[in-house]
């Protein structure tokens, strides 16, 4: 391995811009969210149940070892640097945490140095509008 650090950011895009990345995946439309289940809306990525519906999502193992063959393509460039990959969701609490959480854990495996930064986890609740729409939470 090559690159000395890898960031994995996770962050909701409802709680400001997305971080400066090399690469940046953005789960909102292409994977469900665990907000839309009552029972899921208030827990995290911190919680099994989180876990289990994200990960288990069709797709979501796929974009991960996608990901993690990006990281080896840039390992395997002519400059090593220290490298960036920013994960976003509507709200930052549950598949971009749990996403991050993966892709670290097989970088890892992979025998890369990681670093996790799980910016906007600990967050209010994004709530949403009867239609769906996302609300920012209040003092956002």
């Amino acid at each position: 391995m090559s690159v000395t650090e890898i960031c994995v950011i996770s962050f909701g895009y409802l709680h400001g811009a997305p971080p400066e990345a090399h690469l940046t995946l953005d789960l909102r439309k292409h994977f469900r969210d665990p907000h839309v289940d009552p029972a899921l809306r208030h827990l995290t990525a911190h919680d099994l149940p989180v876990r289990r519906a994200v990960m288990g999502t069709p797709g979501i193992r796929e974009a991960v070892t996608a990901a993690a063959l990006v990281v080896d393509a840039y390992d395997a460039g002519p400059t090593h640097a220290p490298l960036t990959i920013a994960v976003g969701c509507a709200g930052g609490r549950h598949r971009a945490a749990v996403v991050t959480a993966a892709l670290a854990r097989r970088l890892t495996m992979l025998g890369f140095t990681i670093r996790v930064v799980h910016r906007d986890l600990d967050k209010p609740v994004v709530e949403r509008t009867a239609a769906g729409d996302a609300v920012a939470p209040a003092g956002a």
